[in-house]
């Protein structure tokens, strides 16, 4: 008996090891740096038991094992198209690909390719109810040169959704429909949004058309205060249910603590099974894990959901085109993922290394600098253009005087020919920011960095608004980085 059990013991021993590995080999751990090739976004989603119906991203692969093509751009002068994929499988995008394409005209991106096997592969979309700016109502596709970025230091491209581009692919295999769960993310950024229907990412009306209460589930973002009463001035990571933007299952958000969100890049998120309970995340790209600003009921008239098999990009679920932001990666799930599948996700996420103005991308351009505390921009005083002149926070209001450009030599232009200057190359708290013609010295150059601070390359102090004042005329200064909202600032389109 003893040996039949130490030879069981044995066994079993060796099956649970094999298990582990099995296990190991299909999971993965998260990845953390480098991109580990067995567990990207939707390799992590399959293993919560919530698999990816949809994966789009002009960016990066959210599959360890996909090699295939990322989007599809058509050139200007001849129409041609070209397909975009990746310089290796589970990677990065291959930029150069388009880069060479559209060398010396411009280029629009006609399709996202969705990376499951479903082929949920999203178009232009060919209008709605809303009607958009191209030929019978459709909608446009975003300018492929508009949004350089890199991701892990490789170039890339995101999408750029001004009012009118949108995407769609209508009655999408395997999404989820009626009140069958379903889960959602994106990677967005605070640099570019708008209050107006719709900037959405997710499942609508295949009729393109308003069908009631519920036959819609996407992210919304941006600064809609849909019900009224909204505390702050957002951004926010909302839920577009059809007929509402909600930030709670009664509307508006109530909470002092979701008055907006800052950074550069975000992961937006939304789970809704159903029935019973949604919910909204948001999380900084670029680091940490997540925060939840909403978890209950649906909304009154919402349950069940009664949600359609369109998946769309950057319009609502009629068509609204008048919504505005940034794209680079999201996936819709089957099922109501899990809070540690999505922490998990995030970490993969993070890990993936987005960025602006650095390796050579370039960086924003034209954009209004918002400070995190008061939502008001970064100003020249008076709107002058005289050396010296200093730099305020003022009400915005989309002047000249508000809207800087970073250069590849890390100066912040305004006026196309004047630079944010460290007043008499100081570096001590206190020192003024003032506009001075741009020389290229190093008070000059600034870091912007991922979690939403400007830092002077020549003294690594921050640009401060003085005493955390948010009235307007409040002086802009360096000071020593301290994790103040003061000292975070939103590139704003």
């Amino acid at each position: 008996m003893n040996r039949i059990r130490g030879r069981l013991r044995a066994a079993v021993a060796v099956l649970a090891a094999a298990l582990l590995a099995a296990a190991a080999a299909v999971v993965g751990p998260p990845a953390t740096g480098a991109l580990a090739a067995t567990s990207q976004a939707c390799d992590i989603y399959a293993a919560g038991g919530t698999p990816c119906i949809g994966a789009h991203s002009t960016t990066r692969a959210l599959f360890g094992s996909y090699n295939g093509p990322l989007y599809q751009v058509q050139r200007a002068s001849d129409k041609a198209y070209s397909d975009v994929g990746l310089l290796s499988a589970g990677g990065y995008a291959n930029a150069a690909a388009q880069d060479s394409f559209c060398a010396g005209t411009s280029c629009t991106i006609t399709k996202i390719y969705d990376q499951t096997t479903n082929h949920n592969d999203m178009p232009i979309s060919w209008g709605g109810y809303w009607k958009g700016p191209g030929p019978n109502g459709a909608d446009v596709g975003a300018d492929a040169k508009a949004l350089p970025l890199t991701v892990a230091g490789h170039p890339a491209y995101g999408i750029k959704v001004t009012q009118g581009v949108g995407y769609r692919v209508d009655n999408a295999r395997n999404a989820p429909t009626g009140s069958h769960p379903e889960g959602i993310y994106m990677v967005t950024s605070s640099n570019s949004v708008d209050q107006w229907c719709c900037f959405d990412y997710g499942s609508g009306e295949n009729s393109h058309t308003d069908t009631g209460n519920a036959t819609m589930n996407a992210i919304e973002w941006g600064t809609a205060c849909w019900f009224g009463g909204c505390v702050g001035s957002g951004p926010w990571v909302e839920a577009d249910l059809e007929n509402g933007m909600y930030h709670t299952n009664t509307g508006s958000n109530k909470d002092a603590s979701n008055s907006g969100v800052h950074f550069p890049f975000v992961s937006a998120w939304e789970k809704n099974n159903g029935t019973s309970n949604f919910a909204l995340k948001y999380g900084n790209a670029n680091s940490g894990g997540l925060t939840t600003t909403f978890s209950g009921p649906l909304p009154n008239g919402y349950s069940p959901m009664k949600t359609d098999s369109s998946l769309l990009l950057g319009t609502g679920g009629d068509n609204s085109v008048t919504g505005i932001g940034y794209f680079f990666e999201g996936a819709i799930t089957s099922g109501y993922p899990s809070d540690a599948t999505e922490s998990a996700v995030q970490s993969n996420i993070t890990a993936a290394g987005y960025s602006f103005g650095s390796g050579g991308s370039g960086g924003p351009s034209n954009v209004e600098l918002v400070g995190g505390q008061s939502g008001r921009c970064l100003d020249v005083t008076g709107q002058s253009t005289t050396n010296g002149t200093q730099l305020q926070i003022w009400d915005c209001s989309g002047n000249a005087g508000e809207r800087f450009t970073y250069t590849s030599g890390k100066q912040l232009q305004v006026y196309g020919n004047k630079c944010l200057d460290a007043n008499n190359q100081g570096t001590s708290n206190g020192t003024g920011v003032i506009i001075w013609d741009c020389n290229g010295q190093a008070n000059q150059q600034w870091n912007l960095n991922a979690n939403g601070t400007i830092t002077g390359v020549q003294s690594g102090l921050c640009l401060d608004a003085n005493g955390a004042a948010t009235a307007n005329g409040t002086k802009a200064i360096l000071w020593t980085c301290n994790g103040g909202s003061n000292q975070q600032w939103t590139q704003r389109s």
